[in-house]
């Protein structure tokens, strides 16, 4: 109660004072009041991991700390993203890590080869100027399952995909059908790949041209020339195939979509976006089109 009455008050008279009033020293004042800092700051602590381990939960236990404090910040919780490394580590969180791709181009050398539009420039203005497109597979109890996909690089969105059992110019080829059907984009989009056979085929050349879209083609046994996909796929081995055993196609399928359109493209939160979700990404660059 002494120290409490010193505390109380301490705007009108000096501490000293008050201590040697009451009886107390002035260094047990001061360790009560260390004291109860500390109390104070274990109880915020607590709170706050509380609301960690619910994004980090939200983000399918996927999110390290950056994530996690943009996260926190959307939701109008103010504080540092050193704090937030802290307190997961001291509550066993973690976010998953990548691991090495190994690439499944295979080159056609009598093929005609477009030129690189892209050059390592993986940038764009506005969505639906500069679309890369990659092949992966997926082991399942009944063999691989490829998935092909189209990423539109202002937003990093997924915006075309297609899974098969078998790798041909068809997987590709739907992959980007079904970008054109919902995107529709203006004439003169870029479709940049690597020189992977399928990509390289007439029958896909064919659909490009009948949908003014522009071919763009990197180097052979190149990642770099092709990285911002190459980085989605290795976002989706280690936050989804990599922690998940499939039976059969059917079961990666689902997983896959429900990854791809519930959670990447309208969740995630991607550095590149400054920490927003393709969504919402794309969202604001409208919202700003139209009030410019």
């Amino acid at each position: 109660m002494k120290f409490a009455l010193i505390d109380a008050e301490k705007t009108h008279h000096t501490v000293s004072a008050l201590a040697r009033v009451l009886g107390v020293s002035r260094e047990g004042y001061y360790a009560w009041r260390r004291r109860g800092g500390e109390s104070a700051r274990a109880a915020a602590d607590q709170t706050l991991t509380t609301k960690i381990t619910a994004v980090h939960a939200a983000s399918r236990q996927i999110y390290g700390a950056p994530r996690v404090h943009a996260d926190l910040a959307a939701a109008g919780v103010r504080t540092s993203r050193k704090r937030v490394a802290r307190l997961m580590r001291q509550a066993g969180l973690q976010g998953v890590h990548r691991r090495r791709r190994v690439s499944l181009t295979r080159r056609d050398r009598a093929a005609h080869l477009p030129a690189d539009l892209v050059g390592r420039d993986f940038t764009a203005e506005a969505p639906n100027q500069v679309w890369t497109a990659d092949v992966t597979y997926v082991p399942t109890g009944q063999g691989w399952l490829y998935l092909a996909v189209v990423l539109d690089l202002y937003s990093r969105r997924i915006v075309g995909w297609s899974m098969s059992h078998e790798q041909k110019t068809a997987l590709v080829a739907n992959a980007l059908t079904m970008a054109l059907q919902h995107r529709r984009p203006a004439p003169g989009v870029i479709h940049h790949s690597d020189q992977g056979t399928q990509y390289l085929s007439r029958e896909f050349a064919r659909i490009c041209a009948d949908h003014d879209v522009r071919r763009s083609v990197g180097s052979a046994g190149d990642c770099y020339d092709n990285a911002v996909t190459e980085s989605f796929f290795a976002t989706l081995e280690c936050e989804l195939l990599d922690r998940t055993t499939f039976a059969t196609h059917d079961q990666a399928r689902a997983a896959i979509f429900d990854f791809i359109e519930g959670f990447y493209n309208r969740q995630r939160r991607h550095s590149t976006n400054g920490y927003l979700s393709p969504h919402e990404h794309e969202t604001r660059f409208q919202e700003y089109d139209k009030a410019a």
